[in-house]
């Protein structure tokens, strides 16, 4: 659904719901309620056919044109465009150290990482695989790759920057895998009315997107993942890997460029920390530079090499001593140094004041339980064998049993209660036990079966029509209330369900392609899509409660709001991803495990350097941070063991 129609359909619904509360009262002004609530309902239904994308289809089209998937090409140019632009300056690479590449056989020509886009282009087939050690710039090449891509768009594949981590070649096809991530990154590329159905299936099928690949030595069994790779996108087709130089020895990509980033010499490490430092700091960096340029081959000039040891470096030591890195016994290798450092940022990162103002955290956490909380997300990472940190998948940090178990008895709860109170109340306040029970464990094995992970489908046939699936609804619940508790309630009680329908609907796929990508986007559509059901539900039960039991009856209507609010909770979130990672996390919370503010302290996190962001996920800013976190090996596998849930 377009932007326009979803807002004129918000609209709608708003008004229909404030129209059908009033229409308990207009007997007082001698009109029939029933026939007031009549034509509401008709003209409701009238006013989703003028709307509905369906009925106005020119034909009976299910998969996307050719158009749908250009007019997607270019929205999701212009969504990853401001994504890589703010997540660059997040990561305050505007100023970075220009890295240098060659190709280990000599193959392709030297490059720099500042034309990495010009190099890209005048490979003959658009395909380059970029080596090099731990924290080498690999990741930050690509993404500047990436970047500049976007940046010289004018048609053609979409690049799109992905890590391989959470790819299980064992289970899951690249191709399925590179889809999966479009729409959970974008999902407004489910919206039919916009870019047709399965536009990215399709756009992933005609090879509509250009896939930047990060972090192929992530990925088990690499020779036979690499193998389904070349598969999936073979010699003609544009490709981008990054992998650690020694996990690709013995692999190749046919019809790509092999190129190796090369370390920085001590000349490059200074003038780095130099340049970022005042000249008090960079005073105290000159016994460091004595020493790199003595012993260039040594231990501290081996852990310097990289664009990401020189930023640790130089965050650590802004304000401290770095001399202490001469100390050979504290030190006695690169390891050392390099955990050092981790540690160190890890650390400076939490706890200080001065640093959370600087940044724009928004509190000061506590140094020891956020390294703690961050140590139990970096081990259900590893355990899952993936670099990503995607807010819905937390609910597998819990046991799936508990999780469930969790999440039923806390809707059963909220929706026995709401209708028990209202029953209380009620003509007939003894059977309010009795309902309120039924209700809660109605609620509770619906609750159940929502529990289990399902990959959304899209609508087909009549079922995408905004008007069929409202006016069935309805129509089928009114009935039943209208004979239980008479024409009016069943009026009132259907009207409102269509109104909830349509805007489940309206809201069940973002419009905004265009818009970046990010944690908190798709974790907010879910949010509507709970506060806007629960308020209708809210209404169309105030107004049903004075129906049946008396609109003068003392207290009815509002106690009909708040018990529809309730159960229109219940209701709302049994299906969305927001609420399982709302178990998940208070549950974690409680046990200490997590903050109870979680996606606050990721977003800080983020700003203190800790984090960095892809999409809709988080990452460390580097496989190291996460590494040394879990306590395993930098360049160790991730196997995926089984899991150890709590």
């Amino acid at each position: 659904m377009s932007r326009s129609r979803q807002r004129f359909v918000l609209v709608g619904c708003v008004l229909t719901a404030v129209l059908t509360a009033a229409g308990l009262f207009v007997t007082d002004y001698g009109i029939d309620p029933d026939l007031w609530l009549v034509g509401l309902a008709l003209g409701f239904l009238l006013f989703l056919a003028a709307l509905d994308p369906w009925l106005h289809r020119r034909r009976a089209a299910v998969l996307a044109t050719d158009a749908h998937l250009d007019a997607a090409a270019r929205d999701l140019t212009t969504a990853l465009r401001a994504q890589w632009a703010e997540e660059t300056r997040a990561r305050g690479l505007d100023d970075l150290l220009d890295l240098h590449w060659s190709s280990p056989d000599g193959s392709a020509p030297p490059g720099r990482s500042d034309a990495v886009v010009g190099a890209f282009e005048r490979q003959h087939a658009h395909r380059l695989v970029l080596l090099g050690e731990p924290g080498s710039g690999k990741s930050t090449t690509a993404m500047l790759l990436t970047r500049g891509l976007l940046d010289r768009y004018d048609g053609g594949p979409v690049p799109l920057l992905l890590s391989l981590s959470s790819w299980d070649p064992e289970h899951e096809d690249v191709r399925a895998w590179l889809t999966r991530r479009l729409y959970e990154d974008h999902p407004a590329l489910r919206n039919s009315e916009l870019y047709g159905s399965y536009a990215g299936d399709l756009m992933v099928e005609q090879r509509r997107v250009l896939p930047v690949l990060d972090g192929l030595d992530q990925v088990r069994h690499r020779a036979d993942a690499l193998d389904k790779l070349v598969r999936a996108f073979p010699a003609h087709t544009p490709l981008v890997l990054t992998c650690r130089a020694h996990e690709f020895e013995g692999l190749t990509v046919p019809g790509a460029d092999v190129v190796e980033l090369h370390p920085l010499d001590h000349e490059e490490i200074a003038g780095y920390l130099r340049a970022h430092a005042d000249p008090v700091t960079a005073a105290r960096w000159e016994p460091i530079f004595l020493h790199l340029r003595g012993e260039p081959d040594g231990r501290l000039a081996t852990a310097l090499a990289t664009p990401l040891a020189v930023w640790l470096a130089g965050t650590v030591y802004a304000y401290g001593e770095p001399s202490e890195l001469l100390d050979r016994t504290r030190f006695p290798d690169r390891r050392s140094i390099e955990d050092h450092l981790v540690d160190s940022v890890v650390d400076q990162a939490f706890g200080d004041r001065g640093i959370a103002h600087q940044v724009g955290a928004s509190q000061v956490w506590p140094r020891d339980r956020a390294r703690r909380w961050l140590a139990f997300l970096a081990s259900a990472m590893d355990r899952r064998g993936t670099r990503e940190l995607a807010w819905w998948e937390l609910r597998r940090s819990v046991h799936a049993t508990w999780l469930a178990l969790l999440g039923a008895l806390v809707l059963g709860s909220i929706g026995g209660f709401g209708v028990g109170w209202l029953m209380a109340y009620a003509s007939t306040p003894k059977l309010a036990p009795v309902t309120g029970l039924a209700a809660g464990v109605a609620v509770a094995v619906a609750a159940l079966s929502a529990s289990r992970d399902r990959a959304p489908k899209p609508r087909l046939g009549v079922w995408r029509s905004l008007v069929v699936v409202s006016g069935v609804v309805g129509t089928a619940v009114g009935l039943v209330f209208g004979a239980l508790y008479g024409l009016s309630a069943g009026l009132v009680v259907g009207l409102g369900l269509a109104v909830a329908s349509a805007l489940r609907f309206a809201l069940g796929s973002s419009a905004e392609l265009t818009h970046p990508s990010s944690p908190q986007w798709t974790m907010a559509r879910d949010r509507v899509a709970v506060w806007t059901g629960s308020l209708v539900l809210a209404v169309v039960f105030g107004g049903a409660a004075g129906l049946v039991f008396g609109p003068y009856q003392t207290g009815m209507v509002g106690l009909g709001l708040a018990c529809g609010l309730l159960l229109g909770f219940t209701l709302s979130v049994l299906h969305l991803r927001w609420w399982w990672f709302t178990v998940a996390r208070v549950w974690l919370a409680a046990r200490g495990k997590l903050p109870w503010e979680l996606t606050v302290f990721l977003d800080d996190a983020r700003k203190l350097g800790v984090l960095r962001q892809a999409g809709a996920c988080h990452q460390f800013r580097h496989a190291l941070v996460q590494d040394r976190l879990t306590g395993r090996a930098s360049g160790v596998e991730l196997v995926q063991p089984p899991d150890r849930l709590v």
